[in-house]
């Protein structure tokens, strides 16, 4: 009989011998009928003993490689080994590659959370084994985009769906084959004890830290920015939780989401995503689920005035709007106080794209516009429909 039927057949066995309503947080605390069979008085504690046996198996076959923070309004933030070890794997692939700058021509992805000069201490074998893996992401996927390649965004799915796995072949139990080519399941199944026991313990850390510091304002204020941004789109939040995987690495940008499912992958060590700007990031990148609206309304507009589509508009539009409704909510709960986040000191908190100069690097025109013609809608001062037919008609 396999555990789980057993360990069904144990309790189903005893349900009489417990008081109704017993909780099973507290395991233990068990209160027994006075009136109890002999036939059950026998077999009580032979059925304890068995079940003390399971239940310790059972626990011991249960990975450790993932934790999950909750219960959060809107988001459900995840630390899971596979969802690292993957884009570790690609971020040092992407270093080995020549030309591996992304579109600012800096090098993709941000620096390790280490000492100056540190470097990993493998054995040769360790370091075969790792630059194997290596190599495989840089023969396969370093050129590929994480955000744009189908079979990435797949990849990356699959490993969040297995994260509770501590192997992804399926050898030891059939429910962990995540179905990946047998190839990446052996590069990443021989890579893992390496990570584990080189860089996963300082990147769940950094990931729990991470999450740590933003889950109390996620609390406080997830409910409030999702309705506020939906509203603003003309739409609805999604009402299953979004999925953050947050992982020591993410892609050149430091955070990217993906859809069907809508998830969300953050990077932990990115300096961009540090302090109470882990709240805008957050929400920045749920907009991307939502904004489809408002990418909608500029491409009719466009069509009915005969214009060209304009590049990045409703990319800068997302990015404006959530600093602006971000904003005023972290100035005025003070939790920019003590974080390293860009906040202009008696000025509160500056958004994202301010401070990181994305106006600048193309979309100042955009910039523009969204001030003299978005923000009055944001103030309640104009409806979608004009904003919209504004800014296009003064493109």
């Amino acid at each position: 009989m396999a555990t789980d039927e057993l360990s069904k057949w144990l309790f189903a066995s005893n349900r009489r011998l417990l008081e109704p309503g017993l909780c099973s947080t507290r395991l233990g605390a068990t209160i027994v009928r006075f009136a109890m069979a002999k036939e059950a008085l026998t077999r009580f504690p032979l059925l304890l003993f068995i079940f003390s046996i399971l239940v310790p198996i059972r626990a011991a076959g249960q990975s450790q490689n993932n934790y999950t923070y909750g219960p959060l309004p809107v988001f459900e933030l995840h630390s899971g080994f596979w969802i690292n070890l993957h884009h570790t794997l690609y971020h040092e692939a992407k270093r080995t590659t020549v030309a591996s700058p992304d579109k600012s021509g800096k090098n993709s992805g941000p620096t390790m959370n280490t000492a100056p000069g540190a470097k990993l201490s493998l054995s040769p074998a360790e370091q075969r084994i790792w630059d194997d893996a290596v190599a495989h992401y840089a023969a396969n996927y370093a050129a590929k985009d994480l955000l744009f390649s189908t079979e990435l965004i797949q990849l990356k799915d699959q490993l969040g769906d297995f994260e509770d796995c501590d192997e992804l072949s399926g050898r030891k139990r059939r429910f962990c084959d995540a179905g990946l080519p047998a190839k990446l399941t052996q590069v990443l199944e021989a890579a893992a004890p390496v990570y584990r026991a080189h860089l996963w313990p300082d990147h769940d850390r950094a990931n729990r830290r991470w999450i740590m510091r933003v889950a109390p304002l996620v609390r406080e204020q997830g409910v409030g920015l999702s309705e506020r941004l939906a509203d603003i789109y003309q739409t609805r939040w999604p009402r299953a939780k979004i999925r953050v995987d947050v992982s020591g690495y993410a892609n050149w940008t430091g955070a990217y989401t993906t859809a069907d499912p809508l998830r969300v992958t953050i990077s932990s060590l990115d300096s961009r995503n540090q302090g109470a700007a882990a709240l805008e990031v957050l929400f920045l990148e749920g907009s991307h689920g939502i904004a489809e609206p408002v990418q909608a309304a500029i491409i009719r507009e466009c069509h009915q005035r005969d214009k060209a589509i304009p590049r990045d508009l409703w990319q800068a539009l997302v990015f404006y709007t959530t600093g602006e409704i971000i904003r005023p909510v972290l100035g005025s709960s003070g939790a920019t106080a003590g974080d390293q986040d860009g906040s202009v000191p008696g000025g509160g908190y500056t958004p994202y794209a301010l401070r990181e100069g994305l106006y600048q690097r193309g979309w100042n025109d955009y910039f523009k516009l969204l001030q003299k013609f978005w923000q009055p809608y944001l103030d309640g001062t104009a409806s979608f429909d004009d904003a919209i037919a504004r800014m296009v008609s003064s493109l």
